[in-house]
């Protein structure tokens, strides 16, 4: 059966596309609305399960506040992530709002929930819920980012290595998007094992899930394409960086002891 599956992944033909209403959509939009609608169905879920203490006004303005801060810090550092490119752009506006990324919606988030917040004078660790809508949803999206192939800025370096694949161009390469999958499917088994089995503090799930996805991406862009901005790293590696610096100092006091 994995013989059959691999043959079927090598014999894509890249951008793969649906048909609408008489018209040609790439596939890769369509799987990020439906990673971001399963993703707050699951949180919906989550959420009716869960009771509370910042009451439903506040939680509702701190979903607000993370995805607006998320739309904003996706598209800026999108666009920040090739800077000749943005320098050349005839639209700057355009030219941000066509480019994005999940590092920078997370951080965005991040940065967006922080804010609001401290406007509410509110010190409670938040974010615990979203940790697993937040891992299938981005697993969703990057089943889309994968179809796409080398259509957009989401593939890997050119590989000799047994992993590679063609994904639209005469290069093998790294299927990025595909290990991306792996370790997100990984870390959701992993958070739940730890979830089950170890009694922490709030928030606690939130940050070693932002630490986690951070230090992979950091390590993964090695091997795509980018352009180098500081100490050999891209935009988006140098915002992993500063993320999971933040976070390790979040966690170096934190206390977690086993479920007896």
């Amino acid at each position: 059966m994995s013989f059959v599956y691999l043959f079927m992944l090598t014999a894509i033909e890249f951008p793969v596309t649906i048909d609408l209403f008489g018209k040609t959509f790439l596939l890769h939009p369509f799987m990020e609305g439906l990673g971001m609608f399963m993703g707050m169905r699951y949180y919906q879920l989550l959420k009716w399960k869960d009771r509370e203490s910042l009451g439903h006004t506040n939680s509702l303005l701190i979903v607000i506040a993370a995805a607006l801060g998320a739309l904003i810090g996706s598209h800026i550092i999108g666009s920040l992530e090739r800077p000749e490119e943005l320098l050349r752009a005839v639209s700057k506006i355009r030219y941000i709002w066509l480019n994005n990324t999940i590092v920078g919606g997370l951080a965005g988030g991040l940065l967006g929930v922080e804010l609001i917040k401290k406007i509410m004078g509110k010190k409670e660790s938040t974010g615990d819920l979203m940790v697993f809508p937040l891992i299938v949803a981005i697993m969703i999206g990057r089943i889309g980012c994968f179809y796409t192939g080398v259509f957009e800025q989401t593939y890997g370096l050119p590989t000799d290595c047994p992993l590679g694949m063609y994904l639209g161009d005469s290069y093998r390469r790294h299927p990025v998007a595909l290990y991306e999958i792996a370790f997100l499917m990984l870390l959701f088994l992993l958070l739940q094992l730890f979830k089950r089995r170890f009694i922490f503090q709030n928030g606690f799930l939130f940050q070693l899930f932002m630490l986690s996805y951070f230090g992979f991406r950091l390590l993964l862009d090695f091997i795509k394409p980018r352009a180098i901005i500081l100490f050999g790293m891209s935009t988006i590696q140098i915002t992993c960086l500063i993320v999971i610096i933040y976070y390790i100092y979040l966690l170096k006091n934190a206390h977690i002891e086993r479920k007896v």
